[in-house]
């Protein structure tokens, strides 16, 4: 039986020492320990988090710290952004008990998996969201929704948890696992650079939303690492094939022009 790895937990530009080890008390609590930590504010590491948490050291101990979400999500085959902001994408929102239910399986299957968290001052932006393959939102009441950083990953880890204590045998699942993050990001910006080359993004303060809805798109279709390499031969064959026109096209001109 493969074995079941929980998933990781990645802190986007945290700011306080003292919030991340809470949030490694949290992870130990239920069972997680592969903490991830992108920007932090002031810098790693920081004896203040050990300090906060409370003898939960190892997710501490082995924190790694990145400087793009890009590259700390590279390895993962499946990923939820956490959220309780209305976004401007197409992602299915989900509370974190399916979440739990859809990683358990993504886990179960050998699929590196991870939830995503914002910092605690401005949360996670469009773009960052635009990564995952859906966002989770905790049904909390509206008079009052505020969420501190530990907390958010309090509810997502117990969920996490009782699936793990009360699980039902892992799925089969038909067809080969989706592409890691890694081959996505590189079919993303391949295609995007093609389309700058072709003029696509335009006009060109409406690139940046266009970039998104494109990666929110192809994320969605959960493409195989097969899949990925398809897509990535057809990006190249239509971009040579406009690279022949338009070789084409100066050989006419050039032949339009007068001799002598």
């Amino acid at each position: 039986m493969t074995e079941l790895v929980p998933p990781c937990v990645i802190l986007n530009e945290p700011q306080l020492a003292e919030n991340i080890g809470a949030v490694a008390r949290v992870m130990a609590n239920f069972g997680l320990s592969d903490l991830r930590l992108v920007r932090p504010r002031d810098g790693w590491p920081q004896e203040r988090a050990w300090a906060s948490a409370s003898g939960a050291n190892w997710p501490l101990d082995g924190a790694k710290v990145f400087e793009r979400i890009e590259d700390a999500i590279a390895d993962l085959r499946l990923l939820y952004a956490t959220t309780a902001r209305p976004r401007e994408t197409q992602l299915p929102v989900i509370t974190p008990r399916e979440a739990a239910a859809k990683l358990y399986d993504a886990s179960a299957e050998g699929l590196g998996t991870g939830l995503l968290f914002g910092g605690e001052r401005a949360g996670l932006e469009t773009h960052d969201i635009a990564l995952s393959q859906g966002i989770v939102t905790i049904p909390i009441d509206p008079k009052f929704h505020s969420l501190n950083l530990a907390q958010a990953v309090a509810v997502n880890a117990y969920e996490w948890r009782t699936r793990v204590l009360d699980a039902p045998p892992p799925r089969f699942r038909e067809g080969p696992p989706p592409a890691d993050q890694a081959m996505m990001i590189g079919l993303y910006e391949q295609l995007e650079h093609e389309l700058d080359e072709a003029g696509f993004f335009h006009p060109p303060e409406k690139r940046p939303s266009m970039v998104r809805n494109l990666r929110v798109a192809l994320s969605r279709a959960r493409f195989s690492d097969q899949e990925v390499r398809t897509f990535r031969g057809v990006v190249t064959a239509l971009s040579r094939g406009r690279g022949r026109v338009l070789a084409k096209l100066a050989a006419a001109r050039e032949a339009q022009k007068p001799q002598g």
